[in-house]
């Protein structure tokens, strides 16, 4: 199960140290490596979140994530992006951003430290969002019981997730924004950029976040009547009906996991800023890393991983918050990618030995 799942993992790590090595030497090798690496670490929550909501969906949808999905991850946000990002945030054309890049390999680093603040703004308030709305969620387990019964009862107030996230981000504006970190160590009043791309990606979690919903929920009540009718079918003698909207809930389910995915993938493209500047080994690094978070997130699901660890989504969601909010401090301040890692891997890793002692109890109480 092991192999076959990340079979694709081991491939292209293979393909991309050769790759590497023949493009610069063994130095470009071991940058690739500490790449892969810097993107598993950073990127684990999201497997465990992307696990929650994949295993919601079909085996043939499941593929579909480590086929067309990988494509989107690896050339979309760890290639195209930071590409894109230069251009919007310097005015130049695309294909100007590339010969830059490839060519003025300083200048281009510079580019996307200024574009920065807008990019953390994006990224902090999408995953802030689904941080906030999962503690406010009433849920039959509890991780931190302490801490999450009381938010759970705060969480009856209508748009409280989006009241409190609209009031972090005015204050991040109005302190970070205004004292934006660019490049060269100096600072730049940005609030209004901070604002504004703090709230395109509030917006975009809710289109993309209410229309996964909406199908999802259709999709259920679809699946209830389809069971009733597949009974009375069975009861008749006559053949059974597929779902019909299962598709269209899939769809947008798949669509909210590339945009979660890339706004994960945010602090990982950064990050690897602080490594190399060079955009053929930042995709070789963080394509190994991506496929690896592909097939862990398969795997968690196929082995059913989340369901006998409770206690793993409560701590990759708590991750989520802690990433949101070091993202949006980055606006100003600059902090290391390992102290980012490690606070995901420590509560990751929180959640995991919790879980191993409460099936314990259970296992020593029946």
């Amino acid at each position: 199960m092991l192999l076959k799942t990340f079979r694709w993992a081991f491939a292209v790590t293979a393909a991309g140290l050769v790759a590497g090595v023949l493009y610069d030497g063994w130095t470009a090798f071991g940058l690739v490596a500490i790449l892969a690496v810097l993107e598993i670490s950073l990127s684990f929550d999201n497997a465990v979140i992307n696990a929650g909501i994949l295993k919601k969906m079909s085996a043939f949808w499941q593929k579909i994530f480590l086929t067309i999905g990988i494509l989107i991850a690896v050339f979309g946000m760890r290639l195209v992006f930071p590409v894109v990002i230069v251009a919007v945030s310097a005015r130049l054309s695309p294909w100007s951003a590339v010969h830059l890049a490839l060519t003025d390999k300083q200048r281009y680093q510079e580019l996307v430290t200024d574009a920065h603040p807008s990019i953390a703004a994006f990224g902090g308030m999408f995953l802030l969002m689904i941080f906030l709305d999962f503690i406010f969620e009433d849920r039959d387990i509890k991780w931190l019981g302490w801490l999450e019964r009381p938010l759970a009862k705060l969480g009856k107030v209508d748009m409280l997730s989006v009241c409190i996230a609209l009031i972090v981000l005015l204050i991040s504006a109005i302190t970070f924004g205004a004292h934006a970190h660019q490049h060269g160590g100096t600072h730049a009043d940005k609030a209004e950029t901070v604002l504004l791309s703090g709230i395109a990606g509030l917006i975009t979690y809710l289109v993309v976040g209410g229309l996964s919903g909406f199908f999802e929920d259709k999709l259920e009540e679809e699946e209830e009547r389809e069971h009733e009718a597949e009974e009375a079918a069975e009861r008749a003698g006559k053949p059974k009906s597929a779902v019909k909207l299962a598709g269209k809930a899939a769809f947008f389910m798949f669509l909210y996991l590339e945009v979660l995915d890339a706004s994960f993938s945010f602090d990982g493209v950064i990050g690897a800023f602080a490594i190399t500047n060079d955009i053929v080994l930042m995709a070789l690094g963080l394509g190994i890393g991506a496929m690896y978070v592909r097939s862990l997130t398969v795997y968690l699901v196929r082995e059913g991983t989340l369901d006998d660890y409770v206690y793993l989504e409560h701590g990759a969601h708590y991750a989520i918050g802690a990433l949101a909010i070091v993202l949006l401090v980055t606006i100003q301040y600059e902090i290391n990618e390992i102290v980012t890692g490690l606070i995901g891997v420590v509560l990751i890793g929180s959640s995991f030995l919790s879980s191993v002692r409460r099936n314990k109890r259970l296992a020593a109480a029946s």
